[in-house]
């Protein structure tokens, strides 16, 4: 049995544990019924979440390969399968298949490189299995800085892993903002692609997106404005991802299978892209 048809097979999973992180969004943590992680992943990998009867859709990935004992996930309540699962219970079983997608190149490209993360909402449950593991591996790379931004300060995802864990470790500067004032709020106020413009970082380093495609789009702006390369930067795209093996052309575009020559790109591969994505 080659990689692809192993994915296929789905495996039992039991959630173990609820997180309410915003109005909209839940974290579960998942195990197989022995009490095991299901399968390894890489940062930026996907799984496929069934729930049988009702649908299947994928998924980040959102903790990190360090962890070996349980997988994460964050997700938002936007349809069919999503408010499903957002009414399981302790204890529940779902089905669970992958890993699929190329990850971030965390051993390769990014060794040895000052990082920049920035994202938007959601955006952010990506980008946590690849902070989390560059954080598990903090002498393999350079200074940390993370930009992330929300409408109001109950949006943000992770909110008290960021200030309580990322934002007290030794090389590693977070940065948060939040679209309109508030009152329990005496951060940043602003959008994510004009407080990248105000940080302005130095161009020595890689730059890592996530986010709604129009806050991608203008922070890609942001980020050539400041001097920065399309070649520095990735970005990882999920949309229209079903199969995960490149059998069903949801996902393709252009010369590109998002589920096989992504969902992580470098963008200067995306100018290739048709217009449409």
């Amino acid at each position: 049995m080659n990689i692809y048809e192993e994915a296929l097979i789905p495996k039992i999973g039991v959630v173990t544990d609820i997180r309410i992180d915003t109005p909209d969004i839940k974290t579960f943590r998942v195990v197989t019924p022995d009490g095991k992680k299901a399968f390894e992943h890489q940062p930026g990998q996907c799984a496929m979440l069934s729930i049988p009867g009702v649908g299947e859709a994928m998924f980040s990935i959102t903790s990190s390969p360090t962890n070996k004992d349980f997988m994460e996930f964050s997700i938002k309540k936007c349809g069919c399968v999503t408010e499903w699962l957002h009414s399981l219970e302790l204890g529940q079983e779902i089905t669970i298949r992958g890993p699929y997608g190329k990850p971030f190149p965390v051993d390769t490209d990014f060794s040895g490189k000052s990082l920049l993360f920035i994202a938007g909402g959601v955006g952010l449950a990506p980008l946590r299995s690849v902070i989390n593991y560059c954080r598990h591996y903090r002498d393999r790379y350079g200074k940390i800085d993370i930009v992330y931004g929300s409408r109001s300060k109950e949006d943000l995802l992770d909110y008290k892993e960021i200030v309580e864990e990322w934002a007290n470790d030794n090389g590693v500067n977070v940065y948060l903002t939040i679209d309109n004032p508030q009152k329990e709020w005496d951060g940043h106020v602003g959008f994510v692609p004009n407080y990248v413009k105000e940080l302005n970082f130095d161009r020595d380093k890689i730059a890592v997106l996530c986010g709604p495609p129009i806050m991608i789009k203008f922070t890609l702006d942001a980020l050539q404005a400041l001097g920065f390369d399309k070649k520095q930067i990735y970005t990882t795209l999920e949309l229209r991802m079903k199969c995960g093996i490149g059998k069903c052309g949801r996902c393709n575009v252009g010369a590109k299978y998002v589920c096989k020559d992504g969902p992580v790109f470098r963008c200067d591969e995306l100018s290739e892209l048709p217009d449409e994505y």
